[in-house]
């Protein structure tokens, strides 16, 4: 479970750009960027030994990820 950065908070950054965003969209949107950062890494370990997702959640938290509607 992940408390820093708080859930609130993130649906919050990705309710920024005028539509209200929801848990769900928050995991879909963490999942995926945690995907394209193993991708990126080709397995090898992240510095400090963070996890994909604690990069991804920090990623939204400072406005550098946000959710595209298709």
């Amino acid at each position: 479970m992940i408390n820093k950065p708080a859930v609130d908070q993130l649906i919050g950054k990705l309710s920024a750009d005028g539509h209200d965003a929801s848990r769900y969209e928050l995991c879909v949107v963490a999942s995926k960027r945690a995907r394209q950062i193993i991708e990126q890494n080709n397995g090898r370990e992240l510095p400090g030994k963070m996890k994909p997702i604690t990069v991804a959640c920090n990623e939204i938290a400072a406005g550098k990820v946000i959710s595209a509607k298709d």
